[in-house]
């Protein structure tokens, strides 16, 4: 009687445990996305970012979640990332976001503005300055929702094949440079290129283009430009702190399981610090590989960073003027960035410039 009872009760709780599993199931389903990236395999730093997602993503759901990277031009061209995004081509996709300024200026809050935040600035915006509330309202408009998942670091000013002396060796330089900056330029006379990163070296060996910048040290000397201009510019005054952004489909991201969506948010985050971290501990020896290989290291002169700082902020005020989505940003980014400056002069200013200087004494 007893055993009877016993084979009883196991019934049920294999039934119970049969019916269970399909609702299991349908809260852990295996979905397998392809992301979109606008940077080329050989930079692991910032075509790095995306691998660094994949796997975490992977790693946290068992492999339920996966997503498989592709560079720049193996689905897309590195510069048209948004679209495929956008149209469903692709379920995300790794690029940063100031590519897109020809379609709206507004874009480049979310990647870098000229003369504006240092990466932990920029971080400090997004995550809890109310930025990502204004960015996804922004790019609600595109079917898209965007994730901070990567910063360069303020970068380097590009390399030259004369030296600039002074605002009017601007005048009629073709040069490669990545989003809004280049309007700021055509202000002082220079015909900006936007180039892809794997495409400006022949750009720049075959004379199409005079000058280019990419990145910092650790990538320019991947991608050779040492070899065909000697001249090395600092600072980067166009990308203080560049977000890198991953882009998501909006249906994609909604139809994502909420456990899902977490470990993607998480995986943006990590490599989010990651790539800063890589390019703060690889770009100190490649600038001394570079230096000692020959490039010539300048810093822009004064005269053309304040010409150049004027146009930025001329700029900024016409387009707000002009574009509602642009002001709807700029003002609160504006106050945010007035706040920053204050502390950053107050304690990491100050402290950078004394340890910075003391430390070469020693």
């Amino acid at each position: 009687m007893k055993r009877r009872s016993f084979l009883a009760s196991a019934g049920v709780g294999v039934a119970a445990s049969t019916l269970a599993a399909p609702a299991i199931a349908q809260s852990t389903p295996e979905v397998h996305w392809r992301l979109a990236s606008s940077f080329p395999k050989s930079l692991d730093t910032i075509y790095g970012a995306a691998d660094v997602i994949s796997r975490r993503v992977a790693a946290i759901t068992d492999n339920k979640f996966t997503i498989r990277p592709f560079a720049a031009g193996e689905i897309v061209p590195g510069l048209q990332v948004l679209d495929a995004v956008q149209n469903g081509t692709v379920e995300c996709g790794h690029t940063a976001s100031y590519y897109y300024v020809g379609k709206d200026p507004t874009f480049t809050f979310d990647a870098t503005v000229p003369f504006g935040l240092n990466a932990r600035q920029q971080n400090a915006w997004i995550l809890q300055g109310g930025g990502m509330e204004l960015l996804r309202e922004f790019f609600k408009g595109y079917n898209v929702v965007n994730f901070p998942a990567g910063n360069t670091g303020t970068q380097m000013g590009g390399w030259f094949r004369k030296e600039i002396k002074t605002v009017q060796d601007l005048s009629g330089l073709k040069f490669r440079i990545g989003g809004f900056a280049g309007q700021v330029l055509t202000k002082l006379g220079v015909v900006p290129q936007q180039i892809a990163g794997g495409d400006i070296y022949p750009s720049l060996e075959k004379g199409t283009i005079d000058a280019a910048e990419w990145i910092g040290p650790y990538d320019d000397e991947k991608l050779g430009f040492n070899k065909v201009a000697k001249y090395y510019y600092y600072p980067g005054w166009w990308e203080g702190g560049l977000n890198v952004s991953l882009l998501v489909n909006q249906q994609k991201w909604e139809e994502l399981p909420k456990p899902y969506q977490a470990a993607l948010e998480a995986a943006c985050y990590e490599a989010l610090a990651i790539m800063n971290a890589k390019y703060d501990a690889d770009n100190p020896a490649a600038l001394k590989r570079l230096v000692a290989g020959g490039a010539q290291l300048r810093p822009f002169p004064r005269e053309v960073m304040e010409a150049c700082y004027k146009a930025a902020y001329e700029l900024y005020d016409e387009t707000a003027k002009n574009n509602p989505k642009f002001a709807k940003i700029y003002e609160p980014w504006k106050k945010f960035r007035d706040e920053e400056y204050l502390w950053f002069r107050v304690a990491e200013n100050s402290f950078d410039n004394f340890t910075f200087t003391a430390g070469q004494r020693r």
